[in-house]
């Protein structure tokens, strides 16, 4: 007997007869339960894997990889152009930036706001960071370009698009930024205000830095805060995210004892452990599924085996070896793992792209920092969770196909 004949039996077992519709049934439940399974791992790994990659982005996009500061709070780093140049002679380096930076409290027409003032030098922030390059309104030569009065010059500033939504501003407008670090007096810091002109608008797409920044010329900063040509940061961009680790050890040794360092992993790195965990999390819950739909095709084999001992037993009869009867059973199982799950892949990727492109799922963005459910459904998730089912679908049949071959072909026979 080939390997058809095996085949063969094995789908006219798992077809219906007008006696045995429960098996029929139940095959289909089988079916179902496997495309279930591979389905709804699928989305969720998306739905993971959209998030993570998403708000990796943003985040990337929006702040440096490594950030030098002073180790001591509160110190300006006065030597920076030096820096400046030993960061930009370091391996991988691709951009570096001084920034000084510090919260305000920004008054438009509507109301005022808390928010982060940065000080940049135009050139050199669009070397580490992606944040300027999605201005929505405005220009950045309009940030360099003071407007001229009786009193004095305005600088340019530009804000995030849901701070300048909040404080009821547009392009143009006259802004007051108050600072508390302003002049030192007898009494305290006594608060310093400076007017700004809406010089353009961006919109990152990460909630929190359109809601919470600001950004103008490093030295009106220095001028609002009182200080002098200092800076308290110096941003690095690399050309590996994941060397962002061993360039900042290697920056801060550049740098010297007085200096500290961060990278991006690290400021972010409660979120990014939270991510990982939800995926490990939401696979062995999902895949739980999987496993139901194996306890189905376990009980739908079963199931054709009691029903069929006498079929069993006719071909062991005429010759049928038990490897083949093993082999019928194990076919059955194969079958209906094959089955569901090329439905459920189907399924899983076409939701996925659909959802994904038509942004079916909106989310708050105040609390998401995303204002949609993002789908990102991987080749090689689909590769593993495929494998995963069909073993786990094999393995559902090595009861049933040991059990179909321990009978005793006489002894059914006998009283038939």
């Amino acid at each position: 007997m080939d390997p058809s004949f095996e085949l063969f039996v094995a789908g006219r077992y798992l077809r219906a007869r007008r006696k045995e519709k429960v098996i029929a049934v139940t095959t289909v439940i089988s079916v179902a339960g496997v495309a279930a399974g591979v389905m709804a791992l699928i989305i969720a790994l998306a739905v993971n894997n959209g998030f993570r990659d998403t708000l990796q982005k943003n985040l990337v996009g929006a702040t440096a990889h490594v950030n030098i500061l002073a180790k001591e709070p509160g110190q300006g780093m006065a030597a920076w152009p030096d820096l400046l140049q030993r960061f930009r002679r370091m391996p991988h380096v691709t951009g570096v930036a001084p920034v000084l930076y510090d919260q305000v409290f920004i008054t438009g027409p509507l109301t005022g706001k808390g928010a982060v003032l940065k000080g940049i030098q135009t050139k050199s922030e669009l070397s580490t960071s992606e944040t300027l390059r999605h201005l929505k309104s405005g220009s950045l030569q309009a940030l360099d370009a003071p407007d001229a009065t009786p009193t004095g010059s305005i600088p340019g500033i530009i804000l995030g698009a849901k701070l300048a939504q909040d404080i009821g501003v547009v392009l143009n407008t006259v802004v007051t930024v108050i600072s508390p670090q302003g002049r030192l007096t007898p009494f305290g810091p006594e608060p310093r205000s400076q007017r700004f002109r809406v010089a353009g608008i961006f919109e990152s797409g990460f909630y929190d830095f359109d809601d919470n920044w600001a950004y103008t010329r490093m030295d009106a900063v220095q001028k609002i805060l009182s200080v002098g040509d200092v800076v308290n940061a110096i941003e690095i961009r690399v050309d590996d995210l994941y060397l962002a680790p061993q360039i900042a050890d290697s920056a801060r040794a550049a740098a010297g004892p007085a200096y500290t360092s961060t990278n991006w992993e690290e400021q972010n790195s409660q979120l990014l452990h939270a991510l990982r965990m939800e995926r490990a999390v939401t696979a062995v819950t999902i895949g739980l599924i999987i496993l139901v739909a194996a306890l189905n095709i376990l009980i739908t084999l079963t199931m054709i085996v009691l029903t069929k001992y006498k079929d069993i037993a006719v071909l062991m009869s005429m010759g049928a070896r038990r490897a083949q009867i093993r082999r019928i059973f194990v076919y059955q199982g194969i079958i209906i793992g094959v089955l569901g799950t090329g439905i459920g892949l189907i399924l899983g990727y076409g939701l996925c792209y659909f959802a994904d492109t038509y942004k079916w799922i909106q989310l708050d963005a105040s609390i998401y920092a995303l204002s949609f459910v993002p789908f990102e459904a991987r080749a090689l998730d689909g590769v593993w969770i495929a494998a995963v089912a069909l073993a786990v679908s094999l393995a559902a049949t090595i009861y049933p196909a040991r059990n179909a071959t321990s009978i005793l072909p006489v002894e059914v026979l006998r009283y038939e």
